[in-house]
């Protein structure tokens, strides 16, 4: 489990072919102490396995169906990566809670920014889109942001000059890809309705 609060930009290393799937190594000096083989860490948001690590250098095995779902099947060697480590029980919950695995893929359609601030538009499939609300939460390659406006197809987020500086949100230009999670809550509670809506239908 996540809390959606990144902890460093991670750079991509090494990207070795694997039988199937690629072994994703990943530089990231900040929060490389300390993790040991089996540890989580969310990789823009994608829950990840380190199987093995060599001084500031983490590595990670991502399959065909990661590939396929995220945006890590993108990545070169060079680009950042939003990264955190998962939370024991008793942590402080800064974000909101976040499982680390990718719903889907949302899209940059418009960008406006104003000074150190900035708005985003992201297009994001209508069944995610569904399990959004203004003033609720989202997570956006492994950053917990708050929405503010929802729409069938899309949904805005505002960013302050510190989520601009320290994730990969930054540099992100119209028609990049990103990771989407929806909150936790409301896929249960679409789920509930769902079963009511089918129960009474019968």
């Amino acid at each position: 489990m996540f809390t959606g609060l990144v902890e460093t930009m991670g750079q991509v290393h090494a990207i070795e072919p694997q039988t199937a799937g690629i072994r994703l190594v990943v530089d990231a000096p900040a929060i490389a102490k300390g993790i040991q083989i089996g540890d989580s860490i969310a990789n823009n948001g994608c829950c990840l396995t380190v199987v093995k690590t060599k001084e500031t250098l983490l590595e990670f095995d991502a399959g065909p169906e990661t590939l396929a779902c995220t945006n890590l099947g993108q990545k070169q060697v060079g680009d950042n990566i939003n990264m955190e480590r998962s939370v024991c029980l008793g942590d402080r919950l800064g974000g909101h809670l976040v499982t680390g695995h990718v719903d889907g893929l949302g899209k940059l359609v418009k960008r406006e920014d104003q000074q150190d601030w900035s708005t985003f538009w992201f297009e994001t499939p209508p069944n995610l889109s569904r399990q959004m609300a203004s003033k609720g939460s989202i997570t956006v390659d492994g950053i917990s942001l708050t929405l503010v406006d929802v729409t069938a197809v899309q949904f805005s987020v505002a960013l302050i000059p510190h989520t601009l500086e320290v994730t990969t949100l930054g540099k992100l230009q119209v028609g990049d890809q990103v990771n989407l999670e929806t909150d936790l809550l409301a896929k249960y509670v679409e789920r509930q309705i769902t079963a009511i809506s089918d129960a009474t239908s019968n």
